[in-house]
């Protein structure tokens, strides 16, 4: 890449080195624009004689050409890519979404090469038109053999990020209390629901006495709804599987995929799944508004993502909550 000042009038198809401001101080054109016929119209108009520009020379690919490539292949799912100024490529959720990222790609390609980026957190939700990640390269063009190793990379590995679409959320919710289940409902029932809304989900919601027997008829049941996920409100602090919430969920056949969680508050996680709907309990989680382990394994499960062990397990960084 070559910088170099040329008369206004050769400075078509040339790429600005430096923001050019009106004399009232406001921007006529930005750093990188590339110079249109009928910018150098507007450039005489203003009085400009001669410009800073660069010229891209052989094996070189300008910036907004560069940043968009990587946008268009480092993700999929429900994305929109649009190009910002200063050679940057936004990309922009079209549904709500839970966002799902390749941490150790993300690292690779950020070591790497001359565009690095930028992404929302693993497993967080997205609303609609929300940003969730940008890629930026060095100013004004970069060398194509290192977007081609880019590229390269992101072909073979495939996506950095996935935008899952959170399509007609639907949770079951069990209010579970030893003596009474309307005793837990009066607990839990305004949080939970400001919870639900905050994720614009649906929930449609039981009472149980704390028994195995009852929680897995109920279970049963709320299962032939087909639900994104049933969340198990307990007034009670398990010690682990082996108590009712468990039993209950392996009398139902259900698969524990995980207990214990790195995230405070929210340890005590227990998760399991029966035909892919996941079933999750978390004591103490369901009373307070606040951010806890609920809230990181929300998106996913509206997303219908099968959240696994190992996943939950690297939780732990970032996971002091409060």
């Amino acid at each position: 890449m070559r910088a170099q000042t040329v008369d206004v009038r050769e400075s078509a198809g040339r790429v600005l080195c430096c923001t050019i401001f009106r004399p009232s101080g406001r921007k006529l054109l930005a750093k990188g624009h590339v110079i249109s016929d009928e910018d150098v119209q507007l450039l005489e108009t203003e009085g400009l004689g001669q410009v800073w520009v660069t010229e891209l020379e052989d094996g070189e690919v300008a910036e907004d050409d560069a940043v968009t490539s990587v946008a268009e292949k480092m993700a999929c799912g429900c994305i929109e890519v649009r190009l910002a100024a200063g050679g940057r490529a936004n990309l922009i959720a079209t549904e709500n979404c839970c966002v799902l990222v390749d941490d150790e790609l993300l690292r690779q390609i950020n070591c790497t090469s001359n565009v690095v980026i930028a992404t929302s957190l693993n497993l967080s939700y997205a609303k609609a038109g929300a940003r969730i990640a940008s890629s930026k390269s060095a100013p004004f063009a970069i060398a194509r053999s290192q977007l081609d190793a880019v590229l390269s990379i992101l072909g073979e590995r495939g996506p950095i990020l996935q935008a899952r679409p959170i399509r007609k959320p639907l949770l079951g919710i069990v209010y579970s209390d030893l003596l009474n289940g309307d005793r837990a409902r009066q607990f839990f029932d305004s949080v939970m629901r400001q919870r639900l809304e905050r994720f614009q989900c649906q929930g449609f919601f039981h009472d149980c006495v704390e028994d195995e027997n009852a929680l897995a008829r109920l279970l049963r049941n709320m299962l032939r709804s087909r639900p994104s996920g049933i969340l198990i409100a307990s007034t009670t602090s398990p010690a682990g599987p082996e108590d009712s919430v468990g039993r209950a969920m392996v009398q139902i056949g259900c698969h524990l995929e995980r207990f214990l969680a790195p995230v405070e508050p929210g340890n005590l996680l227990l998760l399991g799944y029966t035909d892919d709907i996941p079933i999750l309990s978390a004591p103490g989680c369901f009373r307070s508004a606040k951010a806890n382990v609920v809230d990181l394994v929300i998106p996913p499960i509206l997303s219908r993502y099968h959240l696994t062990g190992w996943e939950i397990g690297c939780l732990g960084h970032g996971g002091l909550l409060g």
